[in-house]
């Protein structure tokens, strides 16, 4: 279904400049309210660490308070912590202000429902039809304002939630290196991890307003590397600024992205008969080894588009409760209604003290070549029916068989073609990727 503001992971934009600019916001709170609310609705409201965060929550918590939603504030939360107190705590919405991953110029709004999980494409539609209602009528935002004191008991809360899902031995005696991203992550991660038993280090855990996500992170996570081999730590976790998202590094600097998490987390759940239908889902993304893998071990894997709700889509469509995304963003459904970085690194440091170290993850893992390169084009296109295009695709995967794939897409929350190449050497993939390349800028331009 086509919506115009809402983009694969709510509305993101620059703060400040439309659509998140005082009145859309204000308007975007009385369509929500108005879409989502009902009499005694209530919601809870968060933001991670960007400078922006508390004036955007003052605005859209005034424009739901406008629609009769009575509105608690939890001040600074990861986005999947909002989402389980949403349910939890039986609000009939959530609302977590934040650009994941993006710089601090940026934010964006996206919102759960009642059940913990994000909102359909419809409801997303119908909001917005509601908005372009509000914005003709005209929407004059309140003064400026702090917004209220937080509700601190969320934090524990969601806490205390995550630790009882911790399964076998505790981690005491391992040294954790957490990388926080200067986010929502920087103040809880380290509480979860020390009170499971480990010494911990941070990086990334010192946001100013204007650091989340700059040169650390999930993004970045060559720093920890770094730092995991300089403090002798037994494995080390890098998040994003929202913390959905969380990337693995073993003790000798290894990084190991969600396909691995994905691999190890299958095979176990074969074996305790916790893995319906005996399938996972990726996308296409994920890495060819990880599809091989799988089905030496006899299991299924299917590919998604990019985006934790098409990998969501594909899961409950099928019945299934394992999938995820190469970036870290993974979705275990028999447990949490959305990615969550710090359960998803609970998961990683399980499997590590099952097998006695996250070395043991890569273990005979050799991954395929795969570069991403984002390519700024001049004009958006349909690329289906550019046949100089489709001509290059097509020589490229039959050159590459059933050992390569090519994967081209435009983004959904940057300006971007994203042009992936995946082969068995890195000569094959740097070759594709130029040719490609050559051709992609000569129909769209080159901004």
């Amino acid at each position: 279904m086509s919506r115009k503001w809402f983009g694969t992971d709510g509305i993101r934009g620059v703060a400040g400049e439309f659509p998140l600019d005082p009145a859309t916001v204000t308007a975007l709170g009385i369509a929500a309210g108005e879409v989502l609310g009902r009499r005694g609705a209530t919601a809870l409201v968060a933001i991670d660490t960007r400078e922006s965060g508390p004036w955007i929550a003052v605005r859209l918590m005034e424009g739901l308070e406008a629609s009769g939603v009575q509105c608690h504030y939890a001040g600074v939360l990861p986005t999947p912590a909002v989402a389980h107190l949403a349910f939890a705590r039986q609000h009939t919405l959530g609302a977590v202000i934040s650009a994941s991953h993006n710089p601090y110029r940026d934010n964006g709004i996206k919102f759960f429902g009642p059940s913990g999980f994000k909102l359909a494409d419809e409801t997303e539609a119908q909001i917005e039809r509601v908005l372009e209602r509000v914005l003709e009528t005209g929407v004059s935002p309140g003064a400026d304002a702090e917004p209220p004191a937080a509700e601190t008991v969320c934090a524990e809360a969601y806490l205390e939630w995550l630790l009882a899902k911790w399964r076998g031995p505790d981690l005491a005696g391992w040294r954790v290196v957490l990388d926080c991203a200067h986010g929502a992550a920087a103040r809880l991660a380290p509480q979860l991890f020390t009170r499971l038993g480990a010494e911990v280090r941070t990086v990334g855990c010192a946001p100013d307003g204007r650091n989340i996500n700059e040169g650390c992170g999930s993004l970045h996570p060559e720093g920890l590397a770094a730092a995991v081999r300089e403090a002798g730590a037994r494995l080390g976790f890098a998040f994003d600024g929202d913390a959905d998202r969380c990337l693995t590094v073993t003790g000798s600097g290894r990084l190991l992205d969600g396909d691995y998490l994905l691999y190890h987390d299958a095979l176990r759940r074969r074996i305790e008969n916790r893995l319906p239908g005996g399938w996972v889902v990726g996308t296409v993304m994920s890495n060819l080894w990880l599809e091989h893998a799988l089905l030496r071990n006899r299991l299924r894997f299917y590919r998604a588009a990019v985006g934790d709700r098409y990998v969501l889509s594909c899961l409950q469509d099928r019945g299934g409760v394992l999938g995820g995304e190469p970036s870290g963003h993974l979705l275990f459904l028999d447990e949490v209604t959305t990615g969550d970085g710090l359960f998803t690194g609970m998961v990683a440091a399980m499997h590590a003290r099952l097998y006695g170290g996250a070395e043991a993850l890569a273990t005979g893992i050799e991954p395929f070549p795969q570069t991403l390169r984002n390519l700024r084009v001049a004009r958006r296109a349909d690329l289906t029916d550019n046949s100089a295009v489709q001509a290059a695709l097509r020589a490229e995967e039959e050159a590459l068989g059933g050992d390569g794939r090519v994967v081209l897409r435009f983004s959904g929350t940057e300006p971007v073609l994203r042009l992936m190449v995946e082969a068995r050497t890195q000569a094959l993939v740097d070759g594709a990727l130029a040719r490609l390349t050559a051709v992609l800028h000569g129909e769209l331009g080159e901004a």
